[in-house]
């Protein structure tokens, strides 16, 4: 496979990622992802913006954000997402510490 064929076709995958993500499975929340991937739609949008600037164009968390929601965070946030019960948040922090532990 030449080097275009496969930027294609990767592009091509992560563009039907991102669109289920954000209209077939807005069911799923970002805290849920993050307990068993780790990593959100917040993440993607972050490499989103890290890939952007890596390549001299100039992008903030906020707009990385939008970039990937297709919408301020802010709105998504309000139309998409739940609070999270204690189970995940305790959940979350119990990765998050294993994570950076394993790390070291």
């Amino acid at each position: 496979m030449d080097p275009q064929t496969k930027l294609e076709i990767e592009a091509a995958a992560f563009r039907r990622m991102r669109r289920h993500l954000l209209e077939d499975r807005t069911d799923v929340q970002n805290i849920d992802m993050m307990n068993l991937t780790g990593f959100c739609r917040n993440c993607l949008s972050r490499w989103v913006q890290e890939a952007a600037n890596e390549r001299g164009i100039e992008m903030d968390k906020a707009a990385g954000r939008e970039w990937f929601y297709g919408m301020p965070f802010g709105d998504w946030r309000d139309k998409y997402q739940t609070d999270a019960n204690l189970e995940k948040q305790a959940q979350f922090q119990k990765s998050f510490a294993d994570n950076v532990t394993s790390k070291k």
